[in-house]
This record gives structure tokens, sequence and C-alpha cells, in this order.
């Protein structure tokens, strides 16, 4: 059959078509496999670099990425938390939160030590209004600076305009008071969920059978 003949095929075009598909799927298939391990590095090279800044330095000599686990806190996900050892002896956790912001949700991530003290808050994700409600992060100004080194009890969880210790943003109360909200959430899981959370002994448990138990492994 000559090319003339093929082309006259009714089936001919179809054909070409699906040969066409068939050929960009294994390119953007390709395409997302080879990115995909640089993408996962970056994020991760990303989520560790964020781990240290809420994170005293000294205060821990595992790796936190390495040292994840999902925990049930009575939410319909589980949370992720990475637990911050010495030595092998648990010192704190870190762990995402998320406050309704003016203009959507505002990831946080925040660490705790043992004791149930916030050793660093640094707002990951945001878009609330640049020039206003942007003063969450770190660098634009130190206002989430102030939330470092307080407990459930020992500070007014809330902007001063509602009778709280913390200072407001001219003409965007929302952002902080949604931060402020986000934290002291985190602080009442914590307090719920300290075993869990920092993998140790529950109800008399061995830590590693309390831990195989939180995370859905059979022991």
């Amino acid at each position: 059959m000559s090319l003339e003949q093929l082309k006259e095929n009714t089936l001919y075009q179809p054909l070409l078509l699906g040969a066409v598909a068939l050929l960009a799927s294994a390119s953007l298939a390709w395409a997302a496999s080879a990115t995909r391990d640089a993408i996962a590095a970056a994020e991760a090279r990303d989520l560790r670099d964020s781990l240290a800044q809420v994170l005293p330095e000294g205060f821990a000599d595992n790796d936190l990425l390495a040292d994840s686990a999902q925990v049930e806190v009575g939410e319909a996900k589980p949370l992720t938390v990475y637990r911050a050892r010495l030595g092998g002896t648990p010192q704190g956790t870190v762990f995402k939160v998320v406050g309704k912001g003016y203009a959507g949700p505002i990831t946080i991530l925040m660490a705790v030590d043992r004791d149930g003290r916030t050793l660093g808050v640094r707002v990951l994700k945001h878009t609330e209004t640049p020039g206003l409600g942007d003063k969450i992060e770190i660098g634009k100004a130190d206002w989430i600076t102030t939330l470092s080194g307080k407990t459930l009890e020992s500070a007014r969880w809330a902007v001063k305009k509602d009778g709280g210790e913390f200072d407001q943003f001219a003409g965007a109360t929302i952002t902080p008071r949604a931060v402020l909200n986000a934290v002291r959430g985190g602080l009442e899981t914590f307090a719920r969920h300290r075993e869990a959370m920092l993998g140790l002994p529950q109800d008399g448990e061995p830590a590693g059978k309390a831990i195989a138990r939180k995370e859905g492994k059979s022991s």
C-alpha cells in the first residue's frame, strides 16, 4: 500500500492521533519521573531549613526528617510530628498548625519542648495582604519571635485589642489573631497528646510498643 493510499484509509487519522497522544503521554511521564526526585529533594531541604529555624542551636542531635511519626490527635488526619532528641532522649517536637487568616489559610511550623513551652514559630505559607498581614513573616518583622518561650499558662494568647499580650498590626488584626489562635491550639494539642507526640511510653507500655501502636504497626 502506498503512502497516498494509506492516507486515504479511514483509519489513518485516528491511528495518527493515537500515536501522537501516546508519544505525548510518554514524554510527560518521562519528564515527571526525571523531576520527581529533584522536587522531593528540594522540598526536604526546605523543610530541614525550617525545622532548624524553630529549634535552638544544639537542642537536638538527631535527623528530625528521619525521626517523624503520624500521631492520632482526634482530627480527620493524623498529625505529622518531627521528634527532637538529644543523645536519644526526647527533648521536644515540631509540627504544623493552620490558622484561618484574612485572605486564606496560614500554615505555621511550631516547636515545643517536652514541658510544653514554645521554642520557635515560623510561618511557612500564607496569602495575607502585602504590607499589612505579611508582618507575620520573619523576613518582614520580628513579631513572630515574641511567641517563643511561652506556655499555655504563661501567656495571654490574644492580641492586645482582645485583652491579650501580643501586638496587633495596624489595619490587619485578623492575621495575628489567626496565628495566635493556631499556636494556642497547637499547645493544647500537645498538652492532650504529649506522650504520643514525644514518643514516650503510654499507659505503662514500653516506648517501642507505644510508638508502634500510634503508627498503626502491630507489635
